[in-house]
């Protein structure tokens, strides 16, 4: 179990990261996000050892994760952190460099286990290439398969898919995840991805100003985020009364909706005016007004401009 005592730390005068306390029990997969500045990857660079906490305490099965006062070199051996600059050896070629820290003697088990690491992150054709010539995206796959490599008990992500390219990396993420489940590697992950969270995390941790605001599931938070900051890191989060919802609603409250739980009706107390739509493939992002501002939702038919529409929740 990796677990956060009311750990604190700053750079300069003002924290970082705030009082943050959690636990994350064996190969569960769990996600940070917030908006950048939010402190997940110094909560990351926390957990690998790279900084000294100002307060708190860090452990992973009760053993101390300690910090450059007490360690001279950053990390344990059962954690492997991928930074966001990758890291990589740029003169070696790309097998060299996943194979970096795997033992020599036996060379046919390790041409064995980089082969394998390669065909994972897709990278296969490109064994013999330096790193210095591959793209952005192609070095940050190289890196995860080098972080890999030992089969590290506690993985650390830190926006791990954010240079790959959207068909890739959809195949890489359940390639990838499906391997942690299956090796029982724990893996704490920061992204600003909401596919991320909601497709494979087991639990999600939401910061702002470094601080934890919301956590538990993915499916928990997404249908019911709090507050709209939460809310609008899966999406185009709209808050409306809720009277406009619900025919009993509480005028003085309100609800967050995502565009794809709103549903155009006959009759309703939510009436918009459209104002403009965008194309997304399997419909369009319609953006319309009414009395309480902006609001977005989903239609599977283009709608015209000053179009009037009536919504309701989706049941």
């Amino acid at each position: 179990m990796l677990e956060a005592k009311n750990i604190s730390f700053s750079y300069t005068d003002q924290k970082a990261i705030s009082d943050v306390s959690f636990t994350i029990e064996k190969g569960k997969q769990v996600s940070v996000i917030g908006e950048s500045g939010c402190g997940k990857s110094t909560l990351l660079k926390l957990i690998y050892g790279q900084y000294d906490l100002d307060e708190g305490k860090l452990s992973y099965d009760a053993k101390p994760i300690l910090g450059p006062k007490f360690n001279l070199i950053p990390g344990e051996d059962y954690i492997k952190y991928l930074a966001q600059d990758f890291g990589l050896m740029p003169y070696t070629t790309v097998a060299e460099n996943v194979g970096n820290f795997l033992s020599n003697i036996d060379k046919k088990k390790k041409r064995s286990r980089i082969d394998e690491l390669l065909e994972m992150v897709e990278m296969t054709e490109f064994s013999n290439v330096k790193p210095q010539f591959l793209s952005g995206g192609q070095q940050q796959r190289v890196a995860l398969a080098k972080v890999l490599a030992l089969e590290p008990e506690l993985l650390l992500l830190d926006e791990p898919f954010s240079q790959i390219d959207t068909f890739r990396a959809n195949a890489l993420r359940r390639n990838l995840f499906r391997y942690f489940k299956e090796n029982g590697i724990t893996c704490l992950m920061a992204t600003h991805d909401s596919v991320d969270v909601l497709s494979f995390s087991d639990e999600t941790l939401v910061m702002k100003d470094g601080k934890i605001v919301a956590s538990g599931s993915p499916k928990a938070i997404y249908e019911n985020p709090g507050s709209k900051y939460v809310a609008s890191l899966f999406g185009d989060a709209n808050e409306v009364p809720e009277n406009f919802l619900l025919k009993d609603g509480d005028a003085s409250k309100s609800r967050f909706v995502y565009p794809e739980q709103l549903v155009m009706t006959e009759m309703s107390n939510l009436s918009v005016t459209v104002s403009n739509a965008w194309f997304k493939g399997n419909g369009y992002l319609v953006e319309g007004l009414c009395e309480n501002g902006k609001i977005y939702f989903e239609s599977t038919i283009l709608l015209r401009k000053d179009t009037m529409v009536n919504l309701k929740l989706k049941q």
